[in-house]
Formats: structure tokens, sequence, C-alpha cells
């Protein structure tokens, strides 16, 4: 009994130890593979990890990719060393900021602040934006760089011009690959006019007039190419005082002239040396014996400059040689279409105002007119508008003769049937336009009492004066046919007698 005991104990026991061993092996197994599912989940962690940084690194090659094309597109790439260095620097300056490690400090310095650039001041002042190195060697500024280097852009065509169409001059800018913008002359209705050094003549120094960028403009630009060429092939020797115009090239759509450099013009000498006093008599007829000899030449030439007054007349460094300049309104002789706005308005002739036909004559009056404002200061005929104009005529002059306002194309305008003459003024009281009808006008001025003034002069320099009125008197006769011609100016008393 015990026998059989012992052998159901053995058999019991036998089967416990069996199913104790079988639970350790399937925990074993259990772990095992828990163990396995672990390392997977590590490997997987890590290759995502690794695919992170791949995916990293390629999006900063992308972005630099383009941050380099974008600016080799702009022309500001530097040489392969500097932008290497600099991409090196950006990558780490990636991984710095995602690993979260601060920047180090490099600017133990401030740095100076450079020099704004103002194109329209006085002095120009570029030599504080040309960047030195060596003694005698100077290297190029921003705007030679990228107009030297960088290839145009279509895409930025608007930004060269203003909402007018005027160009936008930089100082420092390179025009047609030779002339190195210094210095900003000016503004006018039909152009801009900058000054500039000529690369291609030891970098002399020329004046580039850059025409604005419409249609109407343009045109008017080639006519005054046009009729500079054909004054200057007239006078090869440079006698006879019209301006010198060197060549010619277009830029960004611009028609651009270059000329001779000159400096003032009559308008900025008067408000300088002799503002509303005028300029001294041998100044005056200094400059009156200029003018004739370029109205001789235009008469020559059988061109119309229409367009003479004190801002059209340049003179040089010493202030003694004059130029006659912007032919933007000139034409050939037989052009003489008939408009009551040609010539700007205080210099406008009455056969213009009246509409007659007009020749060689309306310079003349022109001439006579800005003689008058050299030596007094003053404007002589300050009209509002053409009606104005023609009462300041005949103030001075007397009444237009009937013969002139018969043929006149705009009489009705100003004269009524029986000739008297309709002036427009506008009322003190109701301050609405009212028409005074004039029929007999007698002159009003006296024009020795306006040039001599309260002025103490010297014997020599009343006759000067004297000589003046008189050229003045013919000069300013309201009818074309009897009024001065050019070589009876030149040979007149007050330019052939020097004082």
């Amino acid at each position: 009994m015990f026998h059989r005991r012992s052998e159901k104990d053995l058999i019991r026991h036998s089967r416990k130890k069996k199913s104790s061993s079988d639970a350790d092996r399937s925990r074993s197994k259990r772990r095992h593979k828990s163990e396995q599912r672990e390392d997977k989940i590590k490997d997987y962690d890590i290759s995502i990890n690794d695919r992170d940084e791949d995916d990293e690194d390629l999006e900063i090659e992308r972005l630099r990719q383009q941050r380099r094309e974008l600016m080799r597109k702009l022309g500001a790439l530097e040489d392969e060393k500097e932008s290497k260095h600099e991409d090196e620097s950006e990558l780490v300056k990636e991984k710095r900021k995602s690993s979260g490690d601060p920047e180090p400090d490099t600017d133990l310095e401030p740095k100076a602040k450079k020099p704004v650039l103002d194109m329209f001041a006085e002095d120009d002042n570029c030599e504080a934006f040309i960047t030195k190195d060596a003694p005698g060697e100077q290297k190029q500024n921003f705007y030679q760089l990228s107009l030297a280097q960088a290839p145009e852009n279509p895409a930025l065509n608007d930004n060269w011009d203003d909402s007018e169409g005027y160009y936008r001059v930089r100082i420092g800018e390179i025009l047609d690959m030779r002339y190195s913008v210094f210095g900003y002359t000016g503004q006018g209705m039909f152009s801009n006019v900058v000054r500039a050094r000529d690369s291609f003549k030891e970098s002399k120094e020329v004046a580039i007039k850059i025409i604005r960028n419409n249609e109407v403009m343009n045109k008017t630009g080639l006519k005054e190419l046009t009729m500079l060429r054909k004054l200057n092939e007239a006078d090869p020797e440079d006698r006879f005082h019209c301006l010198r115009l060197f060549r010619h090239f277009y830029h960004k759509s611009h028609l651009c002239l270059v000329f001779e450099p000159l400096s003032m013009n009559l308008r900025e000498i008067l408000k300088k040396y002799g503002k509303d006093v005028g300029l001294h008599i041998k100044a005056v007829r200094s400059y009156a014996q200029q003018l004739f000899l370029a109205l001789k030449l235009l008469k020559k030439c059988n061109i119309l400059h229409a367009d003479i007054k004190p801002d059209n007349i340049l003179v040089n460094e010493s202030k003694l040689v004059l130029k006659l300049c912007d032919f933007g309104s000139s034409s050939l002789v037989s052009e003489n279409d008939i408009t009551p706005y040609l010539v700007s308005r205080f210099y406008r002739a009455p056969e213009i105002v009246l509409g007659l036909s007009y020749d060689y004559n309306i310079d003349m009056w022109s001439v006579g007119v800005t003689l008058y404002e050299l030596y007094t200061g003053k404007i002589m005929f300050p009209g509002k508008n053409n009606n104005q104009m023609l009462k300041y005529f005949m103030d001075l002059k007397g009444k237009i003769s009937n013969r002139m306002i018969r043929k006149a194309v705009f009489r009705t305008q100003h004269f009524d049937q029986d000739y008297n003459f309709l002036y427009r003024e506008i009322d003190r009281v109701t301050e609405k336009e009212k028409i005074v009808v004039i029929g007999n006008m007698t002159p009003n001025r006296d024009l020795q009492k306006e040039l001599i003034a309260d002025q103490v002069l010297r014997e020599e320099e009343r006759r000067k004066v004297l000589q003046l009125k008189d050229l003045l008197e013919n000069v300013l006769t309201l009818d074309p046919s009897r009024r001065l011609k050019v070589n009876e100016a030149l040979a007149h008393k007050f330019i052939q007698e020097r004082l």
C-alpha cells in the first residue's frame, strides 16, 4: 500500500514538475518574443530618426539651392568660396537652431552705419559710397556691380520709371556700359538730366538728357536729335553758340542724348547774381551777341527754335560763354503750323497769339524779351493768358494795325468787327470775367525809365543802356515784317561798341 501511494505521489510529482517546466518554457518564449518586439521597435525608431535627419538635410539642401539660384538671378552671388562658407554657416545655424543650442555672440563691436544716398543733394558726395581698398585702387560700388554684373530682369521694368515716365536715376549707375552717373542736374517737361563721366574718354564729363518713356516724348527727343545734328554739322568749329551733341543711345527704353557739360542756365544766373536788379550791362551785351549768333545759325539751317527763354540758355563754368539748348519744340521754318500756344507765354510773339503765319522773327522777339529780363531782372510781359499778353504788348507799342488784325485767325477772340480790343479781365467786386471794349490804345510804358530805373550810372554805362533801349524797340516791333533782322542786330551799336 505504501508502495502504491509512493507511486501515485511520484506520478503526481512528475506531472507537477512537467507542468512547471512547460510554464517556464512558455514564459521564456513569451519573454523572448517580447524582447524581439522591443528590439524591432527600437530598430524602427532608429530608422525613423535616420529618415527624419535625411529629410531635414535634403530640405536644407533644397532651400540652399533655391537661395543660390535666387541670388544668381539677382546678380548678387559672390565667389564660390564665400558662397560655400555662407552655406556652411547657414547649415550650422540650422542644426544649432534645431538642437536648441544658443548662437555664439560674434558681434563684439557695433557695425558702422552706412551713409544714406540722396541723389538730390546739392553736394554730390559720391566718395562716401566707394569702398576704399589699397592705395590708388577703388572698388565698384553697389550700383556699378549690379549694373555691370547682373542680367537685366524684365519683370522689374516698372521700377525703372516713375508714374510719369521719368527714369529713376541712381548715383553711381553705369549707362550704355561707359557713362558713370555722379550728379543730378534737374528735370524738365520732356526729360531729366544727369551728369556723368565717360570711361571711354578718360572720364571726361558729359551731360546726359534722358527722355521720358512715352511715345510723344520719344518723338520730341528724336526731333531734337535731328535738329542738333543739322546745327552741329553746319557749325563744325563751334562758333555759333548752339549746344553740342556728342552721341545718343537707348537705356531701358529711354532715348538718351549725350551733350557737352555746361553749368547753370540764365534763369539760375539771374537768381544768383541779379535777382530783381538784373545783370551788368557788359554781361548783357556779351550774351546778346552770342544769342544773335545762334539765331544766325538757326536761320542758315532753316530752323525755328520756338522756345527761347532764360531757362533754355546755358552757360559754362566761367559764365562767359552761353549755348542755346533744348530744341524739343524746334521745327523747320516750312512746318510753321498756326497754334496760339507755341513758345512759352511770356516770350510769345504777337503773331503767334493772333494766329498769323510766322518765321524766324518769333525767335528774334523771344531774344528781345529775354535781354530785357537779363538787364532788369523782371519779366517784360507777365500776362496770365494770351488776351492779357496782347494788352501788355499794346501798352508798350500802341494798337496793333488793322491789317494784322484782319489776317489773324484768332481775331474774334480778341477784337470785335470794328477792330476794337476786347480786354477780358476779372471784376474786383463780383470776381467774374467781364469784357472791356478798348477802341484807342496809346502806349503807357516808358522803356527807358524801366531800364534805368533808380540807377546812378556813369556816362559810358548810360550810353550802353540807351543803346539797349534802341535795340529792344527795333527787336520788339509788333509787325514781324518790320522787326530787326539778325544781321542788323549783330551790326547794332549796342553789340559793336564795347564798354
